[in-house]
């Protein structure tokens, strides 16, 4: 929201520069973005008069003006613009003048002619070209005939204004409008805001039933909808004080119809929609449900398809309108309108949105229908933009208006107690300044010695219980008036939690191996949501996601971390190892009635070089080894390696099937690793990547984060006895390794495989692995025979269990 300070200021007397005023708006809850002042950082910007103006003998494009800006000889500018004449009051920089964009102007020559200075379009001075009026889109601007020549130019177009933008709260729509906003503001000075509003004239003799009536299918769509007439309009551009007062706002003048309608969109904050009357098919509006692939042509020329979900304004069975979004261009006000319907309306906001978002089309409108609007001033608002557009173009407002529904705003009482106030903020309030703060809200109320009955102004529809007027007080008081306590503990020994200590433990070993700690987004898409997903569960949607990209809540950190790596990869970052704590979400009953249930994952993903080359060592690409060994390194640190196993898994579509493997923890799967599959890393824009996640919360269980006792190294010889066997292919090493510590020989200390051959020579389906045992005793040196006894042992549990060829 823009607020114009000199427009505030004829609102409510208060007496603050626009940095204090925005100092203490920032302190009561509104949010300020910035303040803008058009005029600063430009200089020597002056009134000028084309004297004269003739073509450039050298262009046929360019001119050559004789400029009067005030001083005793006049100033030959050569101009390009297309609308330059003799007779043109126009914006002129000097010589050295500043104009938008730190732009120097200087003395020149343009194809031979000498030109002293510049004149000026809206867009070279600092105006947006989406504000500047349509018939200076590509010419320069003409100023009034009054204005004085040599003054600077600031004023006339109230560019000395300083332009306030409030960041407004879903919660806060009241603010977004100038009345709203001159509430607010005489909340904070304690004054009384002034609204002179002016009622039309109507003409007695002619009344509004004689040209339009109103039918509502669905109040529930279109809880108020009313219409005033206004007859023998002439169409012309607005005076300049209110084109300058939405230039300053953001919104491009029209005509002195549509004008008034957006003045009073942000004077109100109601959105009112002008028809050209004589345009209309029927003198009956129905509003209604669209009919399934209904069409209609909006004002931006685009053409439409409607479906039933969507509220539509209709004449004589045709839409005319998409309500609350966009007018229809069949009943435009143009050059030869001359009768007016003027629409004030209340719209179900959800249809709005889905109207809005459907076809893109998210206008201030449309914003305030969703967010909400006060009530009891959408009949007010109606008749101060009739009075002001018969005002403006000389027409008459017919007597009556056209009433197709009407909500009356419900009257909101809300309770509270003195003691409630000052117990919820931590303050000392009496009664007498809780009641001061109440008038200065503008809220009428009821006192019983500290026991308060608030009644609520319609303006103010965000307020309806308790906590509501707690925070009003809170902001009018000063929350940098609120006392502020340190927490008090009870536990004297009370610090980190058994997991807190563990997850810190976490970050540590993997922020050894070189990982780096990343944080994403716990919403994502639907498609993303579901990736790297064993178990079927149901998908958390938000009802009001604020992007397309932040839909769902996760159930993997895969997706989250591959976001990552592609952003990095994108911007030449491309050797990176990440790693991600944090939130998944799961849920098997239906997500509309039951929370999901909260888990905490540990993932982390690589890709790139794990060595890069230099003058004596070679390029090494990370692999799914890679993984596995920091993997292993961490179930080492943390003490769960002998319990941790590995299985082959197949079956998932978001990873390569003969590079994933399912962790498992004492035979309970608790997560996985492997290699992403290369067409869903292709959709990232990602080259080879290794990826790993675990369920933190089980490993937490079982893990406790005791300090390790280290043993003594033997006194005695360690013995090393190798053995290759020749096995069936499929067997992995994984079984072999347990296979032999299950023997139960109890100086075995390591199994290690060191080789490993398959070929022709060996037959089909057979590989030979090599493995060096390693055995030691604490107590004594082993003896040949204690050596030979266990790989007696050994050998005959490998035969037996996988038929395997001692070689």
């Amino acid at each position: 929201m823009l607020v114009s300070t000199k427009w505030l200021k004829e609102l409510v007397d208060y007496d603050l520069t626009p940095q204090e005023l925005a100092d203490k708006m920032s302190l009561t809850g509104i949010e300020v973005e910035g303040i803008e002042v058009k005029s600063e950082g430009l200089k020597k910007i002056v009134v000028g008069n084309v004297l004269e103006c003739v073509p450039h003998p050298d262009s046929d494009h360019l001119s050559i003006c004789q400029v009067d800006v005030g001083e005793s000889e006049l100033y030959q500018i050569v101009c390009g613009a297309p609308n330059v004449k003799s007779g043109i009051k126009v914006i002129v920089a000097l010589p050295s003048a500043r104009i938008a964009g730190n732009y120097k102007i200087k003395k020149g020559k343009i194809r031979g002619e000498v030109s002293l200075g510049m004149i000026c379009s809206l867009t070279e001075i600092g105006f947006s070209d989406s504000v500047v009026p349509k018939e200076y889109a590509d010419g320069i601007y003409y100023l009034p005939e009054n204005a004085e020549v040599g003054k600077p130019v600031f004023e006339y177009l109230d560019m000395d204004d300083a332009i306030i933008e409030l960041s407004i709260t879903p919660n806060r729509a009241d603010a977004l409008s100038m009345r709203g906003v001159a509430y607010e503001v005489g909340a904070i000075v304690g004054k009384t805001p002034n609204f002179a509003d002016q009622l039309p004239k109507e003409d007695e003799n002619d009344t509004v039933e004689n040209y339009i009536s109103i039918k509502v299918e669905n109040e529930q769509d279109t809880p108020t909808y009313k219409m005033r007439v206004i007859k023998n309009v002439k169409i012309a551009p607005s005076p300049l004080w209110l084109q300058n007062r939405l230039m300053s706002e953001g919104i491009r003048p029209i005509n002195n119809v549509v004008d008034v309608t957006n003045f009073i969109l942000l004077y109100f904050g109601q959105p009112l929609h002008a028809f050209d009357y004589d345009k209309l098919n029927a003198k009956e509006i129905f509003i209604r449900r669209a009919n399934a692939e209904e069409m209609l042509r909006t004002l931006d020329g685009e053409e439409r398809k409607l479906a039933s979900e969507h509220l539509v304004i209709t004449s004589g069975g045709k839409p005319v309108a998409l309500a609350g979004v966009m007018g229809g261009e069949n009943t435009e006000i143009d050059e030869s309108s001359t009768t007016v319907a003027l629409e004030a309306a209340l719209f179900d906001p959800q249809l709005i949105r889905q109207a809005s978002k459907a076809f893109n089309l998210r206008s201030e409108s449309s914003l305030r229908f969703e967010k909400g609007i006060n009530k009891a001033t959408v009949s007010l608002a109606c008749d101060v933009a009739a009075a002001m557009i018969a005002e403006l173009s000389g027409g008459v407002v017919v007597s009556g208006v056209a009433t197709g529904s009407e909500r009356t705003p419900e009257e909101v009482i809300v309770g509270i107690t003195l003691e409630k106030i000052n117990r919820s903020l931590g303050t000392s309030l009496h009664k007498e300044e809780v009641e001061k703060i109440f008038d200065r809200l503008g809220f009428e109320y009821r006192d019983l010695e500290g026991d308060f009955s608030v009644k609520i102004p319609p303006r103010r529809w965000d307020i309806s219980i308790e906590a509501d007027i707690v925070e009003e007080v809170a902001r009018i008081y000063g929350y940098d008036n609120l006392p502020s306590t340190l927490p008090q503990g009870t536990d004297a020994n009370s610090g980190l939690s058994a997991k807190q200590k563990f997850v810190r433990n976490v970050q540590k070993i993997l922020e050894g191996y070189g990982l780096q700690e990343i944080v994403s987004y716990a919403l994502t898409t639907e498609e993303k949501a579901q990736q790297f997903t064993e178990k079927a569960s149901n998908i958390t949607h938000l009802d009001w996601p604020m992007t397309e990209e932040r839909t769902s809540l996760r159930q993997s950190l895969v997706s989250g971390l591959l976001d990552n790596l592609s952003y990095n990869i994108a911007r030449k970052n491309s050797d990176l190892a990440f790693y991600e704590i944090g939130r998944v979400f799961e849920n098997n009953q239906d997500p509309k009635l039951h929370l999901p249930k909260e888990i905490d994952h540990l993932s982390f993903a690589l890709s790139g070089l794990r060595v890069t080359k230099d003058w004596q060592t070679q390029v090494e690409k990370v692999d799914f080894f890679t993984a596995k060994g920091i993997l292993e390194g961490f179930f080492q640190a943390i003490g769960v390696a002998e319990k941790i196993s590995y299985v082959a898994w197949k079956t998932s579509d978001d990873l390569h099937a003969g590079r994933t493997a399912k962790i498992l923890l004492d035979n309970q799967e608790i997560g996985f690793i492997g290699q992403v599959h290369p067409n869903l890393a292709k959709s990232y824009d990602l080259p080879e990547v290794y990826v790993c996640e675990l369920n933190l919360d089980v490993l937490a269980e079982v893990v406790t984060m005791e300090q390790t006792i280290f043993e003594p190294i033997s006194k005695f010889p360690l013995v090393t006895r190798d053995i290759a066997l020749l096995v069936n292919e499929e067997i992995t090493n994984q079984a072999i390794t347990q296979a032999i510590f299950e023997v139960g020989t109890r100086f075995l200390k390591k199994v290690h495989l060191f080789d490993l051959f398959a070929g022709e020579k060996l037959g089909a389906g057979k590989k030979s692995l090599a493995y060096s045992l390693t055995f030691s005793n604490a107590e004594a040196t082993l003896t040949d025979e204690e050596i030979n006894a266990a790989m007696e042992k050994i050998t005959s549990k490998l035969e037996e269990m996988f038929g395997a060829e001692i070689r």
